[in-house]
């Protein structure tokens, strides 16, 4: 069974009839028992009373339906089909109608520690966007869209932490805090989860990541030895190209010839002078005080 559109016609219509219909079986009603010596006017009368009871109940199947609102109809169990369209309308009588919002909706997950692809204890949370867009399934294939929707979610958030490392040194690799990627890779797997239950996601993205408190300062301390390393790098190869651009620029002028064990001296003190991390002192040659 899947989803259907329920029979429906306008409820002001059937109401209006239902108003005409109730007059005109009143005022029989009350003549016949007016006249209860006239076997014939007495039966209308009961006629009346009966069509009347029948008209009572054709009034149950008014319903009123909400913008962003689907009713669920079902007659003694067996779904009869959904409404999905915002009005006044008059369905089956005798029918149960649930209510199922289709408005967007969000939910946050509560603050997840899981290992990472490293085995790093972190802490993760996500906001998860959603909507229904099938109201059968979300009213019949699961018992509770709602929470279905919440367990999914930490699930597929746990998911992701163990699948990436919080932090990637290599290139290739992706690391939770890629946010488009992660939440693109979050939002496909919530959305092949939560089918079943007639859910789309609009948007999963994570909303807190961090290392958990035993390993943060450890971890901390590697990120800065990391960013230490990684600007000494830089430093040493930007140092490089300038002596290598001073040594051609002195050859190319021939401002000055130096030998082997000259420009490796040049070489050696433009390093320290470029690489080093405290301001240089220079030193001049004044030669000797004493001949």
């Amino acid at each position: 069974m899947t989803f259907r559109n329920a029979t429906r016609v306008n409820g002001f219509v059937v109401l209006l009839i239902w108003l005409v219909l109730t007059i005109a079986v009143a005022a029989v009603a009350v003549a016949g028992f007016a006249q209860h010596r006239n076997p014939l006017a007495l039966a209308g009368a009961i006629v009346a009373c009966v069509v009347g009871a029948i008209l009572l109940l054709g009034i149950t199947g008014l319903v009123v339906v909400n913008p962003n609102e689907a009713k669920v109809v079902q007659f003694f169990g067996r779904y009869i089909g959904s409404v999905s369209e915002p009005g006044f309308f008059s369905v089956l009588p005798l029918t149960d109608r649930r209510s199922i919002s289709l408005r967007v909706r969000n939910f946050e997950t509560q603050k997840l520690k899981v290992n990472d692809a490293d085995g790093n204890p972190v802490e993760i949370a996500a906001v998860v966007v959603y909507k229904v867009v099938d109201s059968f399934k979300a009213a019949f294939a699961v018992d509770d869209y709602e929470e279905y929707v919440e367990t999914q979610s930490e699930a597929a958030v746990r998911h992701l932490a163990t699948t990436h490392p919080y932090d990637a040194h290599d290139a290739d690799r992706t690391s939770l805090r890629d946010g488009a990627e992660v939440a693109e890779e979050l939002t496909v797997e919530l959305r092949d989860r939560t089918e079943t239950a007639g859910i789309e996601v609009i948007e999963a993205r994570i909303t807190h990541l961090a290392y958990a408190p035993e390993i943060a300062q450890a971890m901390l301390v590697r990120q800065q030895a990391a960013q230490v390393v990684a600007a000494r790098a830089q430093i040493v190869e930007g140092a490089v190209g300038m002596v290598g651009l001073a040594l051609d620029r002195l050859a190319a002028e021939g401002m000055v010839e130096l030998d082997e064990e000259r420009k490796a001296a040049m070489v050696s003190n433009l390093l320290v002078v470029l690489c080093g991390d405290r301001p240089t002192q220079p030193v001049v040659n004044a030669g000797s005080l004493y001949n």
